[in-house]
């Protein structure tokens, strides 16, 4: 079973900067393709970000450019920097780890952004 925790969410202006973090607890964290997810108002859980074992990166098209997914597999994070925010990435972000050999992946809490314009 793993365990993740997102923070660093909060309300921010129009083209401020927030960066997202999420602690895991995984004995074998090195093996899981991570990601981050957002749901906005009335909208489904969409992709936002995600980073492989290998560290091989895609994002949206609504975010390349301005955000920015790492990950520090000593400290068990995973990392979000959003930069240029916009009102429409108003929405609660969700931490994803992907077990690629069980399939098994698992969720955190979320966390609140909120871009004021």
């Amino acid at each position: 079973q793993v365990q993740l925790v997102e923070s660093g969410g909060g309300l921010v202006q129009s083209g401020g900067s927030l960066r997202l973090s999420c602690a895991a607890s995984a004995g074998n964290f090195r093996i899981y393709a991570l990601g981050w997810y957002r749901q906005g108002p009335g909208k489904q859980r969409e992709l936002v970000a995600r980073i492989t074992s290998g560290g091989v990166t895609n994002y949206a098209d609504s975010v390349k450019g301005r955000f920015t997914i790492s990950r520090d597999n000593t400290k068990k994070m995973v990392y979000l920097q959003m930069n240029s925010l916009k009102p429409e990435d108003t929405a609660v972000y969700y931490c994803n780890a992907d077990n690629p050999f069980t399939r098994n992946d698992y969720w955190g809490q979320g966390t609140q952004v909120t871009v004021s314009s």
